[in-house]
């Protein structure tokens, strides 16, 4: 999984102290990682979109028919706001530790404000914060890194099509081979007397 400068500095948050709001910044390797400015700004989004296919009454949603690529090609009904709700949590249930996801289950699944969940927790504000900015670092970076289909460029989840890598886009490389030009035919030009 690459991460693009394009995309980065698009979600990035300018006010970033780490990045200065290019959304990658140095690693250890010398190789660049996104910044977790950036990681925030993919759960925000997918968290929104969540929230949207969750609030909205049922009788709005709609089947699609999505092509499958393969050898048979066939087709799958599917319910696409009801199968991301549900991926949704269960990426965030896999991905998060028993205390982590308590704090997820009650402060974004369950709606309770900070003073409520503090308070039902037994932990002071400041490490409330903290542990919600780690969980959305962590969710970010696995909604966008999950493999084969990720959770995160939202419309390419919605709207099929996925990801293609440049080495499968063609499955069976094609030779073409330029043709061998042919002899060029001259005329036997005429002088003029």
């Amino acid at each position: 999984m690459q991460w693009t400068r394009s995309e980065t500095l698009a979600l990035a948050q300018q006010s970033c102290t780490f990045c200065y709001g290019l959304g990658l910044r140095p690693g250890r390797s010398g190789a660049s990682t996104p910044c977790n400015c950036v990681f925030r700004a993919v759960f925000r989004a997918c968290y929104a979109r969540f929230r949207h296919c969750a609030s909205k009454e049922k009788y709005i949603s709609r089947v699609s028919l999505e092509a499958n690529p393969g050898r048979q090609r066939k087709s799958v009904w599917g319910l696409k706001n009801e199968e991301y709700i549900a991926d949704f949590c269960l990426v965030s249930r896999r991905t998060l530790d028993d205390y982590e996801y308590r704090i997820f289950n009650y402060h974004f699944l369950l709606g309770a404000d900070w003073k409520l969940c503090c308070h039902k927790l037994n932990i002071d504000r400041g490490t409330f914060f903290h542990d919600v900015y780690r969980i959305q670092q962590k969710l970010g970076r696995t909604f966008r890194e999950l493999e084969p289909h990720a959770l995160f460029p939202l419309d390419e989840y919605f709207n099929g099509g996925g990801r293609v890598k440049p080495d499968e886009a063609t499955p069976f490389p094609v030779k073409t081979e330029t043709a061998p030009l042919a002899p060029v035919i001259k005329f036997p030009i005429r002088r003029a007397a």
